[in-house]
């Protein structure tokens, strides 16, 4: 089992910066891959980018890349994702998610088993 929460959220403006962070605990050794996903009201839930664990590279949804830096620091056992140039449409709620699982895309969300319970972004001018 693991255990995730995020944080960093919150209210700013088109072309800001934010970093949020997903904290986890529990059997994080057994971790193959972390992923960001988002949900804005009426949509389906998207994938953003991963990080897989064993060899921490990083993966990116054409949508964010060069904008967003998926991140680690393992002696926090904390994920981040960097987000820069923000705008309106980047409004939404934001959750990180882990999976044990293995062979995986790691870009769906059934590729993943935990979830955090997820931090708002608004993006406002």
């Amino acid at each position: 089992q693991v255990q995730l929460v995020e944080s960093g959220g919150g209210l700013v403006q088109p072309g800001d910066s934010l970093r949020l962070s997903c904290a986890t605990s529990g059997d994080t050794s057994s971790t193959s891959i972390m992923g960001w996903f988002r949900q804005a009201p009426r949509k389906e839930r998207e994938f953003l980018g991963n990080l897989w664990w064993s060899s921490g590279n990083t993966y990116y949804d054409d949508s964010v890349l060069g904008r967003f830096t998926i991140s680690r620091d393992l002696a926090k056992n904390t994920v981040y994702l960097q987000m820069n140039g923000l705008k309106l449409e980047d409004s939404a709620v934001y959750f990180c998610a882990a999976t044990f699982r293995r062979r995986l895309s790691g870009r769906r969300s059934a590729d993943y088993d935990y979830w955090g319970q997820g931090t708002q972004v608004t993006v406002s001018s």
